[in-house]
């Protein structure tokens, strides 16, 4: 009897060690979606011409560290799936663009709505469009470009296609942090910064961070943003800038973990002070050190849904198109145009000569996501921050906003900014004529109507700045 009395007790408390766990023990978590990622190393094989600084009048020397493009490839709990893809790139220009969506579509049955094509913006990447060098360049140097471009068209299609068959089930948790060494380059100038004790301008400082994890707790990817210029670098060395070093960094950090980095609404900010390597280095521990922290907090858990909503409108132009004697006049010696705008000058007139016919509007890109209650917003063109805190104030300060996205082919400037004019409002796809005043009014409403579509609704009560 007293046998039975001690075993009893024994044996109840081993049946409760082996018994599973119901209170925090990952096996036990349940999965909301899947995922899969992939990256592929999309650096240059040789020299090749660089984006991003017109000034610039050779081709690359070096590699100071390689350059990626990586996707994130989601499912929810219904099946329904979208691929993001961020990239060391200056831009996805529309040709390239439309055709790595065309066979993304062909080959995975991914419609527009469900991809994302996002690149980083750094002025340290090769460039992918050879038709605007056209009168500039020698065939050799063209034909560089041409053949990178082709070869990264082939990369990202075959990366997205790794993506998906690498799907596994994970949850996904979302917040933003803050890191600040973006300054508004239109209201701060360089130069007399150091003389300044306060900041002018509207900005946005937030760092998005979408974390993937696996169900046994580890971290698979993290994705994150920031809404600023990669031109802390202006040397002739292949390299992300701030945002390459702040992978590489996150990487080193959290071993077996993919960092992914979108590109925000950053037209008009710049990392001040910039050009060297050891402040572009700088900013990309300041952004993981932003990453990080958040990390290390409660984020909020993402129910496994999805909706995704995409569309196209026509901007228009606050001047007709030009013509050929416009065209002539602008290369002519007494020109007052940059030489880059000479040259870009030239590849019009050429069109002109062949028959063609210029644009009289522009099929401007606009998405948005909604990942469980997080809504994404994804825009084409370098978009001005003033459409980020517009898109704030209209759904609260916790949503992602994405420039840079699908398509890059202009500075996509607000009213504000339109009505002062400089740099960032003058430069549309015909850059001798600014975009129509109408521009910012007609991107809000389209992103409010796709709001609607995908399920995402105005915050409650009024959006305050912060």
């Amino acid at each position: 009897m007293k046998r039975t009395v001690f075993y009893l007790p024994l044996l109840t408390l081993l049946t409760m060690a082996l018994a599973p766990s119901t209170s925090g023990c990952p096996q036990q978590q349940t999965a909301s979606w899947k995922a899969g990622v992939a990256k592929v190393d999309i650096t240059p094989r040789g020299p090749i011409w660089m984006a991003g600084y017109a000034a610039r009048d050779h081709p690359s020397e070096g590699i100071r560290h390689p350059i990626w493009a990586k996707a994130l490839f989601l499912e929810d709990a219904e099946g329904k799936s979208a691929v993001l893809v961020t990239s060391d790139l200056i831009g996805f220009r529309q040709e390239l663009s439309r055709r790595i969506r065309d066979r993304l579509t062909k080959q995975y049955g991914l419609s527009r709505d469900q991809v994302i094509l996002n690149s980083s913006h750094t002025h340290t990447g090769p460039e992918t469009d050879n038709s605007r060098y056209k009168f500039q360049l020698d065939a050799g140097e063209l034909d560089k470009i041409e053949n990178y471009a082709r070869a990264l068209e082939d990369q990202i299609v075959e990366l997205v296609g790794q993506a998906q068959r690498s799907m596994e089930p994970v949850n996904l948790y979302a917040q933003n942090g803050v890191t600040r060494f973006q300054v508004n380059r239109r209201n701060n100038k360089e130069a007399t910064l150091i003389h300044q004790v306060e900041l002018k301008g509207p900005n946005d400082y937030a760092v998005p961070v979408l974390k993937v994890e696996t169900l046994d707790g580890k971290m698979k990817a993290v994705v994150f943003g920031y809404a600023c210029h990669p031109t802390v670098l202006p040397d002739y060395q292949i390299s992300g800038d701030y945002v390459g070093f702040a992978q590489i960094e996150l990487e080193k950090v959290y071993p077996g973990t993919m960092a992914m980095f979108f590109q925000g609404a950053g037209g008009d900010q710049n990392p001040l002070p910039r050009r060297s390597v050891a402040l572009a280095q700088q900013y990309g521990k300041e952004l993981t050190a932003a990453v990080e922290r958040v990390i290390h907090e409660d984020m909020p858990k993402l129910e496994g849904k999805l909706t995704t909503a995409y569309s196209e409108i026509d901007l228009t132009f606050a001047k007709p198109s030009p013509s050929r004697d416009e065209l002539v006049a602008i290369t002519g010696p007494q020109s007052e145009y940059p030489e880059y705008l000479k040259e870009n000058a030239k590849v019009l007139i050429d069109k002109l000569d062949k028959g063609e016919t210029l644009i009289t509007s522009y099929p401007y890109p606009v998405q948005v996501w909604k990942l469980g209650s997080l809504p994404v917003f994804s825009l084409g063109g370098e978009l001005l921050t003033g459409y980020a805190i517009a898109f704030k104030k209209i759904f609260g300060h916790e949503i992602f906003v994405m420039g840079y996205s699908n398509d890059v082919m202009a500075y996509i400037p607000t009213l504000k900014v339109l009505e002062e004019g400089g740099y960032e409002g003058s430069r549309s796809p015909i850059f001798t004529t600014p975009w129509a005043p109408d521009i910012e009014d007609r991107i809000i409403a389209e992103v409010v109507k796709l709001a609607k579509e995908a399920g995402i609704q105005p915050a409650e009560g009024p959006v305050t700045d912060r």
